[in-house]
């Protein structure tokens, strides 16, 4: 299944908290199916999840190098140093990341627009590559992974992937 995960939604189908989960999104999500990866409960955007476990691990270790992009509005202007080096990979906790590759869709003293493609998938990794440059995120939406793209699905909608979309998948990784 390809979910669009609004803001305000954790990934995971139980919280002992009773805070609202991606099963709230999702009615009569059949036993066996859990996400595949991680999206944090305030980041918004394409979110698979499936009952093929060894999918899962291949699409989401980062030894098959699986890409992952996002659109990203952080406070302050990123400059085109900065750009390059996310381009290199920066140190956070955890070590140096992988190189990501950026492009700056906008920028302005107050905030800047970019997408950003990485393929580790740390917990929070892009809100920390991002700190580290001293840069808040202020917004953050994932676009794509795996080659699927969110396109027109709406927030919190969601849609049974295609037998071609899966075939894709298997054959990526």
């Amino acid at each position: 299944l390809m979910l669009h995960k609004p803001p305000g939604f954790l990934v995971t189908l139980d919280d002992p908290y009773g805070r609202r989960t991606v099963r709230n999104l999702i009615p009569g999500l059949p036993d066996g199916v859990f996400p595949v990866g991680r999206l944090d409960k305030e980041s918004s955007g394409l979110l698979l999840l499936t009952n093929d476990g060894e999918l899962a691990y291949r699409l989401t270790h980062p030894r098959f190098e699986v890409a992952k992009r996002y659109v990203v509005k952080v406070k302050g202007e990123l400059s085109e140093v900065e750009a390059a080096k996310l381009g290199r990979g920066v140190p956070i906790e955890g070590g140096r990341t992988s190189p990501a590759r950026v492009r700056v869709f906008e920028r302005n003293a107050k905030s800047s627009i970019l997408q950003v493609e990485i393929h580790e998938g740390r917990k929070r990794e892009v809100r920390k590559m991002l700190a580290a440059l001293g840069h808040d995120v202020l917004e953050l939406r994932r676009v794509s992974f795996a080659g699927l793209a969110l396109s027109h699905l709406p927030a919190g909608k969601w849609r049974g992937l295609t037998g071609r979309e899966v075939a894709r998948l298997r054959k990526l990784v």
